[in-house]
């Protein structure tokens, strides 16, 4: 099998190995006419721009080099925050660069914050989907939310990569509370520490939920003491017990994550054996057990894409600051959407410069197909270009980049910031979707919003919210 591509980055240079890296390098130096003209349209319109970290390579890069105050690129969680704190410190108009749910959680909450007079654009008039935002629009799901409704003491957790319909019918049918890769297992364990006998419904990412159901088994074989370091009030036998009240969706997926499977780690074990391993809690159970392992030798870690981008810029500072001895390149799998390599290069080369650190490199290792063709077994044609596995997969080889998010260009973002600029007709198409009907004499966007409210509250006080538990207890079939 080929190498995987990699990516070496220097203080002063970028040294991409295959083609896929070749294509995800091109952009990570802009063309200083193009930032400086994008850096002085956004500044003179009061736009302010959030943009998920698995953005299109050749926008991140031009993003990336602004020095406009009022761009953030972050996950998913993070991107309405910044849009509040943009909104309150005077953006006329936020650009949401992701899926569409993204964009209508942005809305939702600068709608909370008193902020509905910002308008929120797309850089798209048609939808910009998501292959797991949709699972949870199906009939499966609607099903398990049903099974759940009927079920005594229930708590949907629902992750935030999630339309706010979705959200908003969920809550309606079960009490919903949202969370994101990086504090699903506290909220989760809050959960059952918190609400005697409940029953924890998780969706719709059904890897994600079979990993933390992995997670929380394998300690149980461990230590009540590691046991409590995951969360205060469990040990060993609460976590066996809650096991039998944890329900995980069956049928939703991400794309791009769905591709880290057995051939990807059987490689990255016989080729990259010294390299520290990064996964993302989506990834299947092949990636999160390689990755859950290092992460246990303090030679990984499995999370968000924060999570991940923290861990690498930890090890990094601990062989700068001299607390880590090794010597040779530091070396990462990335076991997530290669959108992140520009936030890691930006980082990567900061530090290096800033400790004069020209010898030291730092590779990143992308565990995809490294070729641009794929063999098909078939007598009268024999290769295609691309590369097997369906969406997410590029002819210049590699599947870890998301094809809805690459629908964000740099084109389509100064198309919408001219009509912006000239004040054009039929703005409201890039819009994110309003929903005006209402369900339990509520409004969609008001009752889809309340479940990131409640992730909120938890995020503030460690605590599920006193109206959230009394929810719980008080739906038809709580016991």
């Amino acid at each position: 099998m080929a190498a995987f591509p990699s990516l070496t980055i220097r203080a002063d240079a970028l040294v991409p190995h295959g083609a896929f890296a070749e294509a995800q390098a091109a952009f990570l130096a802009p063309d200083p006419a193009t930032v400086a003209e994008l850096d002085a349209l956004l500044e003179r319109l009061g736009v302010g721009v959030v943009a998920h970290f698995y953005m299109d390579p050749e926008l991140q890069g031009v993003l990336a080099s602004c020095a406009a105050s009022r761009i953030r690129i972050s996950d998913s969680l993070m991107m309405a925050d910044a849009a509040v704190k943009m909104a309150d410190e005077g953006a006329r108009s936020i650009v949401v660069l992701g899926v569409d749910f993204m964009a209508e959680n942005v809305r939702a909450m600068l709608d909370v914050a008193g902020h509905a007079s910002v308008p929120v654009y797309r850089v798209a008039v048609e939808p910009i989907g998501c292959s797991l935002a949709e699972a949870a629009r199906s009939p499966a799901y609607a099903a398990y939310l049903d099974e759940a409704s009927r079920t005594p003491r229930s708590l949907h957790v629902v992750y935030i990569n999630t339309s706010l319909d979705v959200k908003a019918h969920a809550h309606a049918t079960v009490p919903t509370i949202t969370c994101t890769s990086s504090n699903v297992v506290a909220t989760i364990l809050q959960a059952f520490a918190q609400i005697p006998d409940v029953h924890v419904w998780f969706g719709p990412d059904t890897y994600m939920g079979h990993n933390v159901e992995e997670l929380l088994r394998g300690v149980t074989e461990l230590d009540d003491d590691t046991a409590r370091r995951l969360h205060p009030s469990h040990d060993r036998a609460s976590l066996r017990s809650l096991l039998q009240r944890f329900h995980t969706f069956e049928q939703g997926a991400c794309v791009v994550h769905h591709l880290f499977g057995e051939q990807v780690v059987a490689q990255v074990e016989r080729d990259h054996g010294d390299a520290f391993v990064t996964a993302h809690f989506e990834v299947p159970g092949e990636m999160f057990r390689l990755a859950l392992r290092a992460q246990r030798a303090g030679r990984g870690v499995v999370g968000s894409t924060s999570n991940i981008l923290d861990f690498i810029r930890r090890k990094l500072a601990a062989r700068l600051s001299g607390a880590d001895a090794g010597t040779g390149p530091l070396r990462f799998v990335l076991g997530t959407e290669a959108g992140m390599i520009t936030s890691i290069v930006r980082d990567m080369q900061r530090a290096l410069r800033d400790a004069g650190a020209v010898e030291l490199e730092v590779e990143i290792v992308f565990p995809v197909a490294a070729d641009a063709v794929a063999r098909t077994g078939d007598e009268a044609l024999p290769i295609v270009p691309g590369v097997a596995g369906g969406e997410g997969c590029s002819t210049a080889g590699g599947c870890a980049t998301c094809p809805f998010m690459k629908m964000n260009s740099l084109d389509a973002l100064y198309e919408l910031l001219r009509g912006v600029d000239a004040r054009e007709a039929g703005l409201a198409r890039f819009h994110p979707r309003l929903y005006g009907r209402r369900l339990d004499g509520r409004s969609v966007a008001e009752l889809g919003g309340e479940p990131i409210l409640h992730m909120r509250a938890f995020g503030e006080t460690g605590r599920l919210s006193e109206a959230l538990v009394a929810d719980v207890l008080g739906r038809r079939g709580a016991a």
